[in-house]
């Protein structure tokens, strides 16, 4: 990515945005202007996003007719022919639009100081508008969060703030986009701070459902307040029902992990082509699509959701939502590997709508007084794969419930998604956007690792109390008297009535030397305080405090005069030493 561009302007247009606010007789704290700011790009996103939206919508009637028939050549044909242009635009204009957006997203978090060209941004929106419009089995939610980043991105290049905070403009944006696209705030929030920031504050979180909310409001405005899909009569009909989600979340882990593996299979293997296959990549992955709809299943191009909608009001039979889930599978992979830029988001929910329908089916099959409504099945499907494709637990959860505006089935959703989520850990180690970034050779932190990691804690490191503790209204010959046969230098020393400090052996004989033995070890210690440590801190809170002393005592919560163990810099040392032999 290109650095030089991202540069805010030359020195005069600096001074000149700095004189801008204060000329108008605004001024207010940045924390302030920050989530105004993410106000703003909530609602120049969401404009973006139905701009994008109404594209992607003429593109496919324009090329495809109002509804893709199987078996005419417009169908066969459509997607490769525009798959060219867009071949060509991305090699020679728009290099940095390949793939779906969220990646590169992260990136320009942890790596280019929030710095997305709006280039970018243009890009996505033209070559995303095609390739989706044209049949590409790719969705339009990646791209609308890469668009809202870039837009977020530009933006603050425009302004005069921190380099943390334009760091978080990119996610901020991201979250306008992705709630825009989805029609859902809450999910878009999640899914921001689950998978691309990875952390937050009261700062950080209300930064990014200004943004959401913002551009869910403008999208209802131009769009309508409608759901994406018209949800039909759900709930569990009976606890026994559990047993048939849990069978879902299974076959939905199973084909994730076969979804994942093929993507991070060819990926790689396309890419080390020769350059000039580039050209044609997108156009073989577009001809071959258009022959699956040309032989009759046209369902699976494009993003799918009315078909989606279709598999909820069980207008399929379990048969054909079967090869629909496996062709759609077949398709998106074909599509993204051929570094199309489009979006994963939908074709996941799509697989998983299609996979709950036919377990739903399926079961309706053999066990009629187990089963209750497809629909039901259908809706939870798409949780499913989010969990066990995407790797985001937390956000599918809240997607179906937002989606759905039903909180009777919160607990399938949570059964099937769970057992998905934790069988896809189990076959596919690795996250697909963890896949996706190291081979493109970027070292992103994997936030799915970091929340799997185990958290040292300070009493795995302290040490348990070997030392008399002093008190301060012993004397300072007192004291000599009781450490000067013991081991080591350094001895705590319990102020009353509450506190800690430390002397040192040689400061006690210092003290001795120079007439002080009868004075009391509080009136001769320097005034400050040890800060003291609890036992369920982590290591890291630890490292803040134990520069400050050779040595800090852990106390217990409930009495801070309660001494429970000691830590010093080399106990935290050893602890970490450990821990990465293991």
């Amino acid at each position: 990515m290109e650095l030089n561009s991202a540069e805010a302007g030359t020195q005069e247009e600096i001074q000149i945005r700095r004189a801008f606010w204060p000329s108008l007789g605004i001024s207010f704290p940045e924390e302030r202007f920050f989530l105004l700011l993410a106000m703003f790009i909530g609602i120049f996103s969401g404009l973006a996003v139905v701009c994008f939206r109404l594209a992607i919508e003429w593109s496919r009637i324009a090329l495809l007719g109002p509804v893709p028939e199987p078996h005419t050549l417009r169908v066969l044909l459509m997607p490769a022919a525009v798959s060219i242009l867009v071949a060509l635009l991305v090699i020679h204009v728009f290099p940095l639009v390949r793939g779906s957006g969220v990646n590169q997203t992260k990136a320009a978090l942890y790596i280019y100081n929030g710095y997305i060209p709006f280039r970018t941004a243009v890009g996505k929106f033209i070559t995303a508008a095609l390739a989706i419009g044209a049949g590409h089995s790719l969705g339009p939610e990646d791209p609308s969060l890469q668009i809202g980043a870039s837009l977020a991105s530009a933006l603050g290049r425009r302004l005069e703030l921190s380099r943390e905070k334009l760091r978080l403009l990119a996610p901020v944006g991201a979250a306008a986009g992705l709630a825009a696209a989805f029609n859902a705030p809450i999910s878009a929030v999640l899914f921001v701070i689950e998978e691309v920031i990875g952390r937050w504050s009261a700062g950080i979180l209300g930064s990014v459902v200004l943004s959401a909310v913002s551009s869910v409001v403008v999208v209802r405005w131009f769009l309508g307040a409608e759901p994406l899909f018209r949800i039909p009569a759900v709930g569990l009909e009976q606890p026994t029902e559990l047993i048939a989600y849990a069978v879902l979340g299974v076959a939905g882990a199973i084909a994730a992990t076969i979804f994942s593996r093929a993507i991070g299979y060819l990926r790689p293997r396309l890419r080390a082509w020769p350059r000039w296959t580039q050209y044609i990549q997108s156009a073989c992955a577009g001809l071959l699509i258009g022959l699956i709809g040309y032989l009759g299943a046209p369902q699976v191009m494009g993003a799918g959701y009315d078909y989606m909608d279709q598999a909820m009001h069980n207008q399929f039979t379990w048969q054909m939502l079967g090869v629909l889930a496996l062709l759609k599978i077949v398709s998106t992979t074909l599509s993204f590997v051929s570094g199309t830029p489009g979006g994963m988001f939908a074709p996941t929910l799509f697989i998983g709508a299609m996979l709950g329908g036919m377990v739903g089916g399926v079961e309706r099959l053999f066990y009629p007084h187990l089963v209750g409504s497809v629909g039901t099945y259908a809706l939870v499907g798409m949780g499913v794969l989010f969990a066990a494709f995407l790797r985001a637990p937390m956000t599918s959860v809240f997607m179906v419930l937002e989606v759905s505006g039903n909180y009777s089935i919160i607990v399938p959703v949570i059964v099937a998604n769970t057992v998905a989520y934790v069988l896809a850990r189990s076959l596919q180690h690795t996250p697909i956007f963890d896949v996706l970034t190291r081979q493109d050779g970027l070292e992103l932190p994997s936030l799915e690792e970091e929340r799997e990691q185990n958290v040292l804690l300070v009493e795995d490191a302290m040490r348990p109390i070997d030392k008399p503790v002093l008190k301060g209204q012993d004397s300072v010959e007192q004291a000599m008297l009781r450490v000067q046969d013991l081991p080591g230098e350094q001895f705590l020393v319990q102020l009353h009535p509450s506190g800690w400090n430390v002397v040192a052996r040689d400061e006690l004989k210092r003290l001795v030397g120079e007439g002080k033995s009868e004075m009391t070890l509080a009136s001769v210690l320097p005034s400050r305080q040890l800060p003291s440590l609890f036992p369920d801190l982590s290591l890291e809170v630890a490292l803040r405090h134990i520069y400050q002393a050779p040595l800090v005592p852990v106390v217990h919560r409930a009495d801070p005069n309660r001494l429970v163990g000691v830590i010093s810099r080399e106990d935290v040392s050893r602890k970490y030493q450990q821990a990465n032999l293991e």
